[in-house]
């Protein structure tokens, strides 16, 4: 008799476990917090600053890939106009454009306000532009009015996180420059600090939150 409720008692926990491997079988359970969020997006941003306290403004676009909402890599173009004064003349002004790689590490990523320090590693050109409109434009230009420069910029930046297609940003960097060598310049480099703020509209989240995905039967 002891024997019969044993083998009851047995049948009994081997039909529920296995009634319970079924259930489980029809799903595929995800945990999408561990997998790699990806993104990409455009960016706008200006900035204003000063080199040997002159007015620079500064204007940038970005295009860059975002892996797991906590590192960026791409590249940013960015034009400088400063109110530099040539000596040879009272109507010029400092113009260089640069543009190279940049990289950007995230801190706090799954907060709605992030960390960032991104940095800008590239080359570009440096020139007196005339600021008189009325000016003709000197067609003689030749290689000693322009001149080759790397460029270094590392920054700060606070992200906001508006939505999943837009972020704004504020931030801070310094622009460190190579050597000039323009005839008759008195600046010796573009280095010096600037501040603002831009936009980013993309994808920052690729991924879909699924944790749970019923196996439908072919």
């Amino acid at each position: 008799m002891n024997r019969n409720k044993l083998l009851l008692i047995l049948l009994a926990f081997t039909s529920f476990t296995w009634a319970q491997t079924e259930e489980e079988g029809d799903f595929i359970e995800f945990n999408d917090r561990r997998n790699v969020v990806h993104g990409v997006y455009l960016g706008l941003s200006t900035y204003f600053g000063e080199i040997d306290s002159k007015d620079t403004y500064i204007g940038s676009l970005k295009v860059a890939y975002v892996a797991n909402r906590k590192f960026e890599v791409g590249f940013v173009g960015s034009v400088l106009y400063s109110e530099q004064d040539n000596p040879l003349t009272t109507n010029e002004d400092l113009l260089a454009a640069y543009g190279g790689l940049h990289l950007e590490p995230i801190l706090f990523s799954k907060s709605a306000v992030n960390l960032s320090f991104p940095i800008l590693i590239g080359a570009g050109g440096v020139g007196y532009l005339g600021n008189n409109f009325d000016d003709r434009i000197d067609e003689n230009i030749d290689e000693d009015d322009i001149d080759a420069i790397f460029v270094l910029e590392p920054g700060m930046s606070i992200l906001f996180n508006v939505s999943r297609y837009l972020q704004l940003e504020a931030g801070v960097k310094y622009r460190f420059s190579s050597k000039l060598d323009l005839e008759f310049n008195p600046l010796s480099r573009i280095n010096g600090f600037s501040g603002g703020i831009g936009i980013k509209v993309g994808v920052f989240n690729m991924g879909r939150n699924r944790y749970k995905k019923h196996l439908r039967s072919e």
